[in-house]
């Protein structure tokens, strides 16, 4: 396993849509081992594919200890509503009030091609939508009215 480089904000490749995962090898694996260890040492909860500048519909997060790996999600239902801060890792130090859906189905493919479903609410709602978005080129700052300031984010506890 490797940490790999986070692209930041303004390179082109955060603004892409990535591609169709159809090989399930070893390259495969070793990527999603890669990003879920690069992810964990930038203290984050989720990674999509580009962030490490790959063009490729793959996503890893942890929430509450436990891994979920997706590959060519799909966000097949949605419900409720959740507004609070959001960052990113490819922003970092950036924190902007974002409201998603409080649910979140998502139907993926795991590292051998299975596919599988995963319904998170709060922050696994949240984690699938910021995630999902990447693969379509979007990032968080698209739905936040303002970045938060370092006093609004002293309020906020973090």
């Amino acid at each position: 396993m490797a940490i790999r480089t986070i692209v930041t904000e303004g390179d082109p490749i955060l603004g892409k849509t990535c591609r169709e995962v159809t090989a399930f090898d070893e390259r495969l694996h070793t990527l999603l081992d890669d990003m879920l260890q690069t992810m964990r040492k930038h203290d984050g909860v989720g990674l999509a594919a580009n962030q490490v500048g790959l063009l490729k519909r793959v996503v890893v997060i942890e929430v509450d200890h436990k891994v979920y790996e997706l590959i060519n999600p799909e966000v097949l239902k949605t419900s409720g509503e959740q507004t609070g801060a959001e960052g990113c890792l490819s922003f970092p130090g950036q924190y902007g009030i974002v409201t998603r859906p409080n649910k979140v189905t998502v139907r993926a493919l795991d590292r051998n091609g299975k596919p599988y479903k995963v319904t998170g609410e709060g922050l696994l709602a949240r984690a699938l939508m910021h995630e999902t978005d990447h693969l379509n080129g979007i990032v968080f700052k698209r739905y936040c009215d303002h970045i938060l300031t370092p006093e609004e984010l002293e309020n906020l506890g973090r």
